[in-house]
């Protein structure tokens, strides 16, 4: 796969939460992204990044072009050094929560994306990448 280009972004602040969705609705319209693609993945971007800024204690974002022969797509990688996830496979089922949300951010996140990426361990962070392709 090859990164055609590269952007990162801090997440401290609920603010930084806004400019990741701004970020990513702005790359996803230069790729070419159709309407419902484009809100797929910011919607996943915006669960991402509130949970890098509310859990992870924030972290930072990195948006990246990638191409793989003919297909182009919208690679996200949240990263923070928080207190990571003990049970990865809990909390992604509907309705975990360790806060006051719905528990709807990482599975519905997985689901908006084409590919879906977690590693986290207690102490240790947590690392969230997702790809959306154009057009699939």
């Amino acid at each position: 796969m090859l990164v055609q280009s590269s952007e990162r972004l801090e997440l401290h602040a609920p603010e930084d939460v806004v400019i990741a969705r701004q970020t990513v609705r702005r790359g996803a319209v230069a790729l070419g992204f159709n309407l419902v693609d484009q809100t797929k993945i910011v919607t996943a971007s915006s669960e991402l990044a509130r949970n890098t800024v509310i859990y992870g204690g924030g972290g930072a974002m990195v948006m990246e072009v990638v191409k793989n022969g003919y297909r182009a797509g919208l690679r996200l990688t949240f990263e923070d050094q928080g207190p990571g996830i003990a049970n990865i496979d809990l909390a992604l089922k509907d309705g975990y929560t360790t806060g006051g949300g719905l528990g709807l951010g990482l599975g519905g996140a997985k689901r908006l994306s084409d590919e879906f990426n977690i590693s986290s361990e207690p102490g240790q962070g947590t690392r969230v990448t997702i790809l959306r392709w154009k057009g699939l």
